[in-house]
């Protein structure tokens, strides 16, 4: 097994990323998140971002930003490629992947989602949901990999976009939220649910 910069095969890589996916499932269960939706039932798809199934089951709206962190990991590694295995920058990717999937769940961070954005009743994901968000992201990463770049570009913002339209967030406004929230913002975000 070639475990060098530019030697490590895409078979490998998925080994590896397939215990960093299971790594960062344990980590979650050991921190008392449950294996799936609390609420007894286990569905492919959660549409409603206000209710207790929202980042519990399979996948719901946020599954998109998932697919987005996999392409602009890709392009943020991509000035790495004459060093790195494209098998390398997808463990690295995922490594960053998985590592927030466990930092998202502590209670500072659920905490602070609670306090600065519309996820009030957010309390972390499930290890199903999670999971499935790592996969998300390969699947992100896989895209921007074989597109090019103005097609995953487009990709990026229209998923944004159709978010913003359809849950009032998005990656964008996720990451504002949390770091910087702004009243004007939330007022809107929160307006949808009102009107939902």
């Amino acid at each position: 097994m070639d475990l060098s910069p530019r030697g490590m095969s895409m078979r490998t890589a998925a080994i590896l990323v397939a215990a960093m996916i299971a790594a960062g499932a344990g980590a979650l269960w050991l921190m008392g998140q449950p294996l799936s939706c609390r609420c007894g039932e286990i569905a492919v798809w959660s549409c409603d971002i206000w209710s207790s199934q929202n980042s519990q089951q399979v996948a719901d709206p946020y599954s998109f930003t998932h697919i987005t962190h996999g392409v602009l990991f890709f392009w943020a590694l991509y000035p790495l490629r004459r060093r790195l295995a494209l098998s390398w920058r997808l463990v690295a990717a995922m490594a960053i992947e998985v590592s927030w999937g466990v930092a998202e769940n502590t209670p500072m961070v659920t905490n602070r989602y609670r306090e600065a954005t519309i996820s009030l009743d957010y309390f972390g994901d499930s290890v199903l949901n999670s999971s499935f968000d790592a996969l998300f992201c390969v699947a992100g990463f896989a895209l921007a990999s074989r597109l090019p770049w103005r097609i995953a570009a487009l990709g990026v913002v229209a998923s944004a976009v159709a978010l913003a339209l359809t849950i009032r967030d998005s990656l964008l406004l996720n990451i504002i939220m949390l770091l910087v929230p702004m009243t004007a913002i939330r007022e809107w975000q929160a307006a949808g649910y009102a009107r939902g």
